[in-house]
């Protein structure tokens, strides 16, 4: 599960106010090569929440990414390269994300969350 799809998961169990951002369990991390495209980057920097993906990055041992980024930032190469790493390099191939409100674990396996609910949690 690269850290694009986990900064768009929230936990949506019924009554949960707070289900984002999901805590990061690890038990393996991988590193997948990604062909570097700028205007992806450029695109997608609105629709992430920075806070989390930093959090996220953080836990996977990544610590390249500024804690605060001002958008000015996307015209330099080196910046990129760094998001580029942390957003869509980095891989959760085994471990959990866990519901900040409720301690709700959902596992992933083969690097895909697995955000089914319970009958009672829906």
């Amino acid at each position: 599960m690269r850290l694009l799809t986990h900064n768009m998961l929230s936990s949506n169990i019924k009554g949960v106010t707070n289900g984002f951002p999901l805590r990061i369990e690890i038990e393996k991390v991988v590193e997948k090569q990604v062909d570097f495209n700028a205007d992806f980057l450029r695109n997608m920097f609105p629709k992430i929440e920075w806070k989390a993906l930093v959090g996220a990055a953080l836990t996977l041992g990544y610590v390249e990414l500024p804690e605060e980024v001002e958008p000015s930032r996307l015209d330099s190469e080196d910046f990129l390269r760094k998001f580029h790493h942390a957003l869509l390099e980095l891989h959760l191939e085994e471990g959990a994300l866990v519901c900040p409100e409720t301690g709700r674990r959902f596992p992933v396996s083969k690097g895909i969350p697995n955000m089914l609910l319970h009958e009672d949690e829906v």
